[in-house]
């Protein structure tokens, strides 16, 4: 096991039989011929050919589009393809400044392997003997990474949230952060993987943040997510990543380029220029 094996897990797709999703000219996903074929039962929404996907002619502004594709989507969801419905909208682009085409149910982001974004945050609180990181661990109910260890904060963002006002509401729900307290986290980049996954191909960019937490605090969750939390030193956290799978894939990802920024890996690590480049797939 090594560093780079969390990041190489993280980015092996075999794309043969994908064909492109396109929109308005743009790429903005990529489909598996099974899924194809469940979308082709849908002429008045999707024009599924072997070349490419689109959209059918006068399904022409963001909203028809994403009331056209969820309808399609809600009935998927009755038949088993689409699983794990969150009632939870992701905007579906070009790119992450471009302006929305339309928004897609989150359950179904991955089906069309539409590129998607999250926010991580790290809350660590400094001590004399070094500093810790509070992990969590996920309940066992989650659909994806059920066990697994997780930042102590971390979500999917949603059309028409800010990545900060997403923060602060993942804050408040997952850890029990005060909006004051989180607000002053501090963003630290981004990093990104092509993955397929049993819910479709996952093309991920998390957005990290750093927060540096009171002494005395201890995080609460609120929604379920999160099942318990424990404070680790950094040496244990980066053994967990280096020797085991107990964290989720992403997260394994978020905690590397954390250790390589607080100088846990350092550049005479012999993997440490490939880890910096493997980190940033986009």
């Amino acid at each position: 096991m090594s560093y780079l094996d969390r990041i190489r897990k993280c980015n092996r797709p075999d794309l043969t039989g994908y064909r492109p999703f396109r929109v308005e000219g743009r790429e903005v996903g990529l489909v598996k011929a099974r899924v194809a074929d469940e979308i082709a039962a849908f002429p008045d929404v999707f024009v599924v050919d072997g070349a490419q996907i689109t959209l059918a002619p006068g399904l022409d502004t963001p909203e028809i589009r994403t009331e056209a594709v969820n309808s399609v989507l809600r009935a998927l969801a009755e038949t088993g393809v689409v699983k794990n419905w969150r009632n939870e909208l992701y905007p579906v682009a070009a790119g992450f400044a471009e302006p929305a085409l339309f928004a897609v149910e989150r359950a179904a982001a991955a089906l069309f392997g539409i590129r998607a974004y999250g926010v991580h945050l790290n809350g660590f609180v400094r001590r004399r003997d070094g500093v810790r990181m509070w992990v969590g661990r996920r309940a066992e109910d989650r659909p994806v990474s059920p066990g697994k260890l997780d930042q102590i904060v971390a979500g999917g963002q949603p059309a028409g949230l800010g990545l900060m006002d997403n923060l602060i509401k993942e804050c408040a729900e997952e850890a029990s952060i005060p909006s004051g307290l989180a607000r002053k986290s501090v963003p630290v980049g981004a990093v990104s993987y092509v993955l397929e996954r049993p819910e479709g191909l996952r093309r991920d960019v998390l957005f990290n943040y750093d927060l540096e937490l009171p002494a005395d605090f201890t995080p609460v969750n609120t929604d379920g997510e999160i099942a318990s939390f424990e404070l680790m030193s950094l040496e244990q956290v980066a053994a967990i990543v280096h020797d085991s799978d107990d964290f989720k894939f992403n997260c394994s990802l978020v905690v590397i380029d954390f250790l390589i920024r607080h100088g846990v890996i350092g550049p005479e690590h012999p993997e440490y220029l490939d880890l910096q480049k493997g980190l940033r797939s986009f």
